[in-house]
């Protein structure tokens, strides 16, 4: 258990959030007994890795929760899916599909992945799927079923009820244009099927029902039961209303929205939940990663490549600094993730709670000592030419001998990773240097003093060793090149791993061949 003084002083920021949504918000969560986490998902493409990021920062808050308060918490994964579609996505097959039914509800497009009854649905499944494997805990609700079973019918009469007071707030915020045909309310078309973005003529408060004007033909629609949906800034307030919402994350381009949405929700009568504004994720290029782009690493690419607690450990860190999030940065998060694991096992109660594991792994990281970074197991199958761990084991085991793949089972996976990482992304992207004369005479001295080393040398050693030769052959004064040689030539990259770590690993013998044969 830990000491409630030190839970208390923490800045580590699931717990600064925890405390202050607590605090704000002590009076709804004393009356429903509950406190009520949700995030959103639009369903207009395939799962992103930005939706992942919600619900594991949100679980990271309800995890922080649970350690000051016995009050029960619930996260809502909820779904946007009666959305009209906008635009095709480009990452869909059997586009055509989406191209006839375009502007209808998600959930009465037919799937173009032939797989479920809509595309909403496909969509959702997908979700849902991917949340499953990180074994998070939610409670997925669709927009869809909620309009259309009833459940948001009282909040849709209060909502009309408080219509012209919800279109004091909108309209202010709207060009010229848009505030002659604005409606909170969105039809759908009993015609077509489907969302009409149309101007209202009449309201009839008492039959819950809107006339609006469709290019001339008067609809007369009730507002109950999924007849209509509402706009998205009201819906998003008409949502927090409805599920009595204590807590959302948002991207930061969704201010603006959830300060006009905020006011809608006091409108109908509650405070707005606490927010959290989160930075963007960017492509390789800087450019916002988007769902129907496919820009940016797919979930299943990082998960191919890196283990889902390092994808947790990206999410964790830095949460209001905008971050690119491309194949790239997978190493350096692996990287991070084992030396946070590595720190954790000697540091005090305080420090622990500021070490991103303790959250990744809400509050029960493994214990696992540490081998070797995912940067030099790149390097070893690279140099190794294996795909196969049994061979990777190999070359470990000779630095620890008794070493038994099952008591390590973080390193075990990370080599199955770093063989698809270094075969998808690394392998074609190798530029290895020709050597000149001058630089193959050093490289022939790095490979005579290497000649003199045992194998059972340690690391720093050997690095001596490496420094020393740097020296010795016309490096003294900028060692930087010399380790920037022996890279290009025989790693083919700018950057390597410390030498006499790698050496160690891969055998003075097979390092010696592997050099000789990059000069010949």
């Amino acid at each position: 258990m830990i000491d409630k003084s030190i839970i208390e002083k923490t800045t580590a920021w699931p717990f600064t959030e925890a405390r202050n949504l607590i605090k704000e918000r002590e009076n709804s969560i004393k009356k429903k007994g509950k406190i009520t986490l949700q995030t959103g998902y639009g369903p207009s493409g395939l799962p992103h890795i930005g939706t992942f990021a919600e619900v594991a920062r949100t679980t990271m808050i309800v995890n922080a929760i649970s350690h000051i308060t016995d009050i029960p918490t619930e996260i809502i994964t909820f779904s946007d899916d009666m959305d009209g579609l906008r635009k095709i996505p480009e990452n869909i097959p059997n586009s055509e599909i989406l191209k006839n039914n375009l502007n209808k509800p998600l959930t009465s497009i037919p799937d173009p992945f032939e797989k479920y009854s809509s595309f909403g649905e496909h969509n959702n499944e997908m979700l849902k799927s991917f949340l499953n494997k990180f074994k998070f805990k939610y409670n997925f609700k669709s927009s869809t079923q909620l309009y259309k079973s009833g459940k948001f019918n009282d909040t849709l009469i209060l909502v009309l009820d408080k219509y012209q007071e919800i279109m004091n707030i909108v309209i202010p915020t709207l060009g010229k244009e848009r505030q002659t045909t604005y409606s909170p309310f969105l039809p759908i078309c009993p015609e077509t099927g489907k969302v009409l973005e149309i101007p209202v003529l009449e309201i009839l408060n008492d039959k819950r029902k809107i006339i609006f004007d469709n290019k001339g033909k008067k609809i007369e629609i009730s507002i109950l039961d999924g007849n209509c949906k509402l706009q998205w800034k009201v819906d998003w307030a008409m949502r927090w209303y409805a599920l009595d919402v204590d807590y959302e994350m948002y991207g930061k381009d969704l201010i603006e929205s959830a300060i006009i949405s905020s006011k809608i929700c006091k409108v109908l009568g509650k405070k707005s939940p606490k927010g959290f504004a989160y930075e963007l994720f960017l492509d390789e290029k800087g450019e916002k990663i988007s769902k129907s782009k496919g820009n940016g690493i797919t979930i299943q690419d990082w998960l191919k490549y890196a283990s889902p607690e390092s994808l947790s450990l990206f999410m964790y860190q830095n949460p209001k600094r905008a971050k690119k999030l491309y194949s790239d940065v997978v190493p350096k998060a692996v990287d991070e993730y084992l030396a946070f694991i590595n720190k954790y096992q000697t540091q005090d109660e305080q420090n622990r709670l500021l070490n991103p594991v303790w959250h990744v792994h809400n509050s029960e990281p493994p214990v696992e000592n540490f081998i070797m970074p995912f940067s030099v197991l790149l390097n070893l199958v690279g140099t190794s030419n294996s795909s196969n761990k049994d061979v990777l084991w190999k070359f470990v085991k000779k630095y620890k001998k008794n070493i038994k793949p099952e008591k390590y089972p973080i390193f075990d996976n990370l080599v199955g990773y770093a063989i698809n990482y270094y075969n998808d992304v690394l392998k074609n992207k190798k530029e290895f240097k020709k050597a000149n004369e001058k630089e193959k005479n050093a490289l022939k001295e790095l490979v005579n003093d290497l000649k003199d080393c045992r194998e059972d040398m340690n690391p720093e050693e050997l690095q001596t060793i490496v420094y020393s030769v740097g020296k010795k052959v016309g490096y003294k004064d900028n060692l930087r090149e010399w380790f920037k040689l022996i890279y290009e030539v025989v790693f083919g990259d700018k950057e390597g791993p410390r030498m006499g770590f790698f050496i160690s690993f891969f055998g003075v013998k097979e390092t010696i061949d592997l050099i000789k044969k990059k000069i010949e």
